[in-house]
């Protein structure tokens, strides 16, 4: 069955080839031009992926992620204008799955569109499964996680870094595994995105972040998160 894609943004011209391309690919295409109207296709189509506009006229698009993850957690990819590392940051602590700068290739944005539902799917919860190692436990299906009881707010992409190291806990990951896994095959960024989001993920479930105990570097390889027996 085909997979249903929400494109919310002002931009009749963007609409139009990046639909056409989408479509081509085999997809679905719903389409909305301001954020009070992306939150009614959403509710309306169920999509299986958004892509979302940072600009939006109405309510912009940091406000409509926020909005959607409080009622899904559909993939979603923030299209945006703003090429700096606060604006890209803040979309991700609004819990969006990655973003594309304008202007960008269809091509590329098209492959960002396939790795993005392709880790969804590799990633998806496994009915009552919860990863417990030392202080944290994550129940996946939830995409709660716990540290000695108490809630620990993550990102979507910590909480996906954290189960793929938590799934593999006493296993060596390296980079390249980590960004095939978590932000897909067909990532345009650098590995060293992995360090950057290790670093956030260690400054919420670390009791000293400087000397982790939890996720461990091994220097020049990857990244391993303990064992049980590690912790003893």
């Amino acid at each position: 069955m085909a997979k249903t894609i929400l494109i919310i943004e002002d931009e009749e011209a963007i609409q139009g080839v990046v639909k056409a391309f989408l479509e081509d690919e085999g997809y679905n295409v719903v389409l909305a031009s301001d954020g009070l109207e992306g939150m009614e296709k959403f509710r309306e189509y169920h999509p299986d992926l958004i892509l979302l506009d940072l600009m939006l006229p109405k309510m912009n698009g940091f406000s409509v992620c926020e909005a959607i993850r409080k009622e899904s957690q559909v993939p979603i990819i923030m299209l945006t204008a703003l090429d700096d590392d606060a604006s890209q940051m803040k979309g991700f602590d609004a819990l969006a799955d990655d973003y594309i700068t304008k202007p960008f290739s269809v091509k590329e944005l098209c492959a960002r569109v396939r790795a993005v539902i392709r880790r969804k799917e590799y990633l998806s919860p496994v009915q009552d499964e919860v990863l417990t190692c030392g202080p944290i436990s994550v129940n996946t299906a939830a995409r709660r996680c716990l540290k000695n009881g108490e809630p620990v707010e993550l990102t979507m992409k910590e909480f996906d870094l954290l189960v793929m190291l938590m799934r593999n806990a006493g296993r060596v990951l390296t980079r390249d595994a980590l960004l095939d896994k978590v932000w897909g095959l067909e990532y345009f960024g650098d590995a060293r995105t992995v360090d950057v989001h290790i670093r956030y993920l260690r400054q919420k479930i670390e009791d000293e972040p400087d000397n982790p105990r939890l996720v461990v570097t091994l220097r020049g390889v990857g990244y391993r998160f303990a064992s049980a027996e590690d912790l003893k």
